[in-house]
């Protein structure tokens, strides 16, 4: 489940204009070299004042979120049920 919680992270078609970065909360920024940036798609294209970039951007990794919150969820309850059974 840990291995699933950083992919969930991730989006098939990547970052715009660098397809390879498939995470959505942080990469290296465009412009800044190897210095990571958080949620970069929606960062960059905030600073480039790129409007529906940046809404389109804000969907990817709010989704990412959610479905990463969905196995937090998943992996407290079978945590929860795994220490009752325990006892």
């Amino acid at each position: 489940m840990l291995i699933q919680s950083e992919r969930k992270l991730t989006s098939p078609e990547g970052l715009p204009g660098r397809f390879w970065y498939k995470h959505q909360i942080y990469a290296p920024g465009v412009y800044t070299g190897y210095e990571a940036k958080a949620i970069p798609a929606v960062r960059e294209a905030i600073e480039q004042k790129q409007w529906k970039q940046a809404d389109d951007a804000l969907r990817r990794a709010a989704a990412v979120l959610q479905d990463e919150a969905t196995l937090v969820s998943s992996a407290a309850a079978k945590l929860s049920a795994a220490t009752s059974a325990a006892k």
